[in-house]
């Protein structure tokens, strides 16, 4: 007869298998059970080969969420592909970094956004090449928005430096640029064999002769001209020193003119004398030869007698022409 198990053995046993698979859930889920999330949406354009769900979610170095769920999605409006990656970010972790304690994620992450947060993606090891989201703020480079999804914060994304290289590699048109280089190459080809090449170096030869010949006649006078120089110096030095010299006696001469000259040197004084005695001596004749002066009188008196006695002899000239006997005879009357 088989022995019965007892059903406390058994309740035992199903305890410790539920806590055994409760404590590796946690083991393996971390914190992740027991904390807050919120969900965020980035758009990216290129290729995302290497990110994979459950790929971290980074701020600066710190792990802030991880990637939920990755899709393709097909915009009519644009006929463009694009790559919505949704994140699950870690409110308290995400709550913090603007400084602020919130309530939520969701009231932090707009703030972020508009302080210039933006998702990239980096690499997190080259053997594998597997990425990860790189979230930081980069307000001198604004990303791209969509804004399709309701409900869920967006953040911008920027391409990497790599990719906007790959982006302006893609850009270039290579064939034509090859094209380009092939038509400069064969122009530099003609133009190196040509005729005119030859004729210019020929010229350029000529042209360095002639400055040699022109640098050594230089060299040659260079030192006669230096002494030339020289001596044109002391000469122009000496002729300076003379002027100042001539300039300070002249200065000197016009101190001592102005010192002579000044209304209170004798000079000035005695000129002045001298003008105040002419001027009397000007105003005594204007008085002496006045119409109604004595003087005036006299010298009219004195003319007249003058101008009667000169008749006289003129008559008594006349009369001893006429008559030279009259000396001895007496003048004769006429009957």
């Amino acid at each position: 007869m088989k022995r019965q198990l007892s059903p406390t053995l058994i309740g035992t046993f199903v305890v410790v298998g539920l806590a055994l698979i409760a404590t590796a859930i946690i083991a393996l889920a971390g914190n992740s059970l027991f904390t807050r999330k919120e969900k965020a949406v980035m758009f990216f354009s290129g290729s995302v080969y290497g990110l994979q769900v459950g790929a971290p979610v980074v701020f600066r170095g710190v792990r802030v969420g991880s990637v939920e769920s990755i899709a393709v999605f097909y915009d009519r409006k644009t006929d463009d592909f694009s790559i919505p990656v949704v994140v699950g970010l870690e409110g308290d972790a995400v709550s913090g970094l603007d400084g602020r304690r919130t309530k939520g994620v969701g009231l932090a992450l707009p703030a972020l956004v508009q302080r210039g947060l933006s998702a990239q993606l980096s690499m997190q090891s080259l053997l594998t090449g597997q990425l990860y989201v790189d979230l930081d703020l980069r307000p001198e480079r604004p990303g791209d928005l969509r804004g399709t999804y309701k409900g869920v914060t967006e953040i911008p994304t920027t391409a990497t430096a790599i990719q906007a290289l790959k982006n302006q590699l893609e850009g270039m048109d290579f064939r034509k640029i090859a094209e380009d280089l092939a038509a400069i190459a064969a122009s530099a080809r003609a133009m190196v064999s040509g005729p005119e090449l030859k004729q210019a170096l020929t010229d350029l030869a000529a042209i360095t002769a002639t400055v040699n010949r022109v640098a050594t006649k230089l060299d040659k006078r260079i030192d006669p001209l230096a002494n030339e120089l020289q001596r044109s110096l002391v000469s122009t030095r000496s002729a300076m020193d003379g002027l100042g010299q001539a300039a300070g006696s002249v200065n000197k001469t016009s101190d001592q003119v102005g010192e002579l000259l000044a209304p209170n040197a004798p000079l000035v004084q005695n000129l002045q004398r001298a003008a105040d005695e002419v001027g009397r001596s000007a105003a005594s004749l204007r008085e002496a030869t006045a119409d109604d002066s004595s003087l005036r009188l006299g010298a009219d008196r004195a003319l007249d007698d003058l101008s009667r006695a000169a008749r006289a002899l003129r008559d008594l000239a006349e009369t001893l022409e006429q008559q030279p006997d009259s000396v001895l005879r007496g003048r004769k009357v006429a009957p």
